[in-house]
């Protein structure tokens, strides 16, 4: 399979804000490298390599503290790469496995030890099969058993459709890039009204950072700003962000992470909301 070329900006810019002491990226990956830990036969892209090296690099650039890493799906359901991070910086790094259903406590119980705090379901079906959600549910009910949450991605038209199941849930559930909405139709538009509806429901948390998957205008995404500022602004206590890096399968652009951490006080207005995003919320929900 072709190698697609790098998703990540060469040489993101320092940013003009500083995180407060502590601050989580709260969603970012690394890929491979694939000499040391391949990439899944059944894989829908092959990127370029991007190691804990570079993400520790990046992480000391833009001045945060940690990270959690989400397992990306291009190395499906082996959390190798992923959990290799969790052991170079057990302090500093918390994780988010994608495993399979019939995966043993045992194994659970190690991948807890290393500091995976949850797991991922995807629905993007451009991107993986997904399981049922009868399997999914029966995995929810395990994982919560350890304290774990659940990690779910989805598209906007999927979302009536799931929301039901995600209400059966019995933990918390954390939904990745703002349930993806149409940014042309405006925070008023009935579907993003929908997505608020549900995150008045406590279970609920949400990662607000992402807007170059979102933006139809292209940097610096003053469209999807009112977006996360709403969610920032109404649900402070339940809110994520995230760099995303390595921006896997980005089309359109190379990402400039220092200017998506300067977008941080456009959509938290205040130092309080931005202590909550950052550091109040990430550490409750994964350093505790």
């Amino acid at each position: 399979m072709q190698i697609d070329p790098p998703t990540w900006h060469p040489s993101p810019r320092v940013p003009d804000y500083r995180p407060p002491e502590g601050a989580v990226d709260a969603h970012c990956h690394v890929f491979g490298p694939g000499n040391e830990f391949p990439y899944a036969p059944e894989r829908k892209y092959t990127p370029s390599d991007a190691g804990k090296a570079k993400l520790f690099a990046l992480r000391r650039h833009l001045g945060f503290s940690r990270n959690v890493l989400v397992q990306a799906s291009c190395h499906g359901r082996d959390n190798a790469a992923m959990l290799d991070v969790l052991v170079a910086d057990p302090a500093g790094c918390r994780g988010v496995a994608v495993v399979d259903p019939a995966i043993s406590d045992a194994a659970l119980a190690n991948m807890n030890e290393k500091g995976v705090r949850g797991v991922r379901f995807n629905f993007v079906k451009r991107l993986v099969d997904p399981d049922p959600v009868d399997v999914s549910a029966r995995l929810a009910a395990r994982v919560a058993e350890l304290g774990w949450h659940v990690v779910v991605y989805f598209e906007a038209p999927d979302f009536d459709e799931l929301a039901p199941f995600l209400k059966t849930l019995p933990c918390d559930v954390v939904i990745d890039h703002m349930g993806r909405p149409d940014i042309a139709g405006g925070i008023e538009a009935p579907g993003f009204q929908a997505f608020c509806g549900l995150m008045e429901n406590e279970k609920f948390w949400v990662k607000v950072g992402c807007p170059e998957r979102l933006t139809k205008a292209g940097p610096p995404y003053y469209d999807v700003a009112p977006f996360a500022r709403t969610l920032v602004e109404q649900f402070s206590d339940r809110v994520l962000w995230g760099t995303d890096w390595p921006h896997p399968n980005m089309k359109s652009h190379q990402p400039d992470d220092g200017l998506l951490v300067d977008r941080i006080p456009v959509i938290a207005p205040t130092e309080a909301l931005r202590q909550k995003l950052l550091v109040t919320n990430p550490t409750r929900l994964y350093f505790t």
